[in-house]
């Protein structure tokens, strides 16, 4: 593990991996870099991967208050470890963050984007527009487990019994430990739909990939995605759910990146 400086002096945590191409991974919502750490590896066979922590999660540092531009900084300040500019990998929530940042100037080269959580109108499963608020409500008042158990049940969708064994499982207090990141990604999911003016902004190479058996809102927004960007492509890959299988997704990423 290695640690680089973001412009507020927020210390950022990331592990490299790897020789070749640079490339950078960001991860999404309540989750640490752990949760890339075997793509990870199954890229640095032909990648340099830059695996960092968002700030508030894992190793990284935070601020007092948030703002996404911070979010942009933290990604500069890896970029400029990586050489400059670099191959982006967003999952989820986090590929979110990276268009948004990839739109707002930062040296992505190729841009890649697994599922960013996007509905369009009328969608049905929509979270409400400022989950932000209830997750902040939620850490302000102590009551951290009721934030991740809102994330779950509430904005996910999983099943009420799925969340009782989460809450029983051996990994639910480092849930309830970056609690207070859930609202940094519903700020930057804002009110879950398609930033139509940043993707008008987004000039780069960009790969949107969907699991075959991804939920239908998931699916037509990721197709919607990918028809307003500049240079946009879908790739759709066989039986994967939200939680994609890396032995599945390394190939198609190496593939878009070479």
């Amino acid at each position: 593990m290695e640690k680089v400086i973001s412009a507020d002096g927020t210390s950022i945590a990331y592990d490299r991996l790897g020789d070749g191409p640079a490339v950078v991974l960001v991860c999404g919502g309540s989750v640490d870099r752990m949760s890339n750490a075997p793509l990870a590896a199954l890229l640095a066979q032909n990648f340099t991967v830059y695996n960092y922590d968002r700030r508030g999660r894992g190793d990284s540092d935070d601020a007092e208050v948030y703002a996404v531009e911070r979010e942009f900084e933290d990604l500069d300040a890896i970029l400029a470890v990586a050489g400059g500019s670099a191959h982006v990998y967003g999952t989820s929530s986090g590929a979110a963050l990276a268009l948004l940042a990839t739109a707002a100037g930062r040296p992505v080269n190729r841009l890649a984007l697994w599922e960013p959580p996007y509905f369009l109108e009328g969608a049905e499963g929509r979270p409400v527009p400022d989950t932000a608020s209830i997750y902040r409500a939620f850490v302000a008042e102590g009551r951290r487990d009721k934030a991740a158990e809102y994330f779950m049940a509430e904005v996910v969708g999983l099943p009420a019994e799925f969340v009782a064994q989460a809450k029983a499982s051996p990994w639910w207090p480092a849930q309830e430990a970056i609690a207070h990141t859930l609202a940094y990604d519903a700020t930057v999911m804002g009110d879950y739909s398609i930033p139509f003016e940043a993707v008008k902004a987004v000039h780069q190479p960009t790969c949107v990939l969907t699991g075959s058996v991804a939920q239908p809102w998931m699916t037509a927004s990721n197709k919607a995605l990918v028809d307003l960007l500049e240079d946009g492509s879908h790739v759709v890959l066989a039986e994967q759910q939200h939680n994609v299988d890396p032995a599945v997704l390394a190939p198609a990423l190496k593939e878009f990146w070479s």
